[in-house]
């Protein structure tokens, strides 16, 4: 097990990681979009610019509409960031963004650390499905898989 892994389970539990990964796969049968979670140990204290490069390196920005999201979390750092695709930010307003990630981390304070991770799932496919609706054709484009310690 990698670092990445055991600290994702000791903060979110073996049951929330579950949760998370059924979020996401319920998230796909609303939308074309995809949604990626990657658990890394830390940002070096650059969460936007280390989920940046995540993204890249994992190819995330090759999706047929641009729709995948990266919800990257630094585990050492207590910190996460999310980071959405060109065809995302081409229809969703600047201010989803930062307003989604502060009631996130409004649940992680309160210790509902499981629950704002599945919160944040749900509210980035709701919020895709109404742009990116699911397509009896769609194609997962991308792992449905949490995914530890990526670049």
């Amino acid at each position: 097990m990698s670092k990445a892994q055991r600290l994702a389970t000791e903060i979110f539990s073996n049951t929330g990681l579950e949760a998370a990964a059924e979020a996401i796969k319920r998230f796909e049968t609303l939308t074309s979009g995809e949604i990626v979670i990657s658990f890394n140990v830390n940002s070096f204290g650059q969460p936007y610019k280390r989920a940046q490069r995540i993204f890249k390196a994992r190819g995330l920005h090759r999706t047929e509409l641009r729709n995948a999201i990266l919800i990257a979390f630094f585990l050492e750092d207590k910190t996460f960031a999310i980071y959405g695709d060109k065809g995302i930010h081409e229809r969703l307003p600047a201010d989803y963004w930062e307003d989604t990630v502060a009631e996130m981390t409004r649940l992680f304070k309160s210790g509902d650390l499981a629950d704002g991770l599945v919160w944040g799932i749900r509210e980035l496919g709701n919020r895709l499905s109404e742009f990116f609706p699911y397509q009896v054709d769609d194609k997962n484009e991308l792992s449905d898989e949490l995914h530890y310690g990526e670049e």
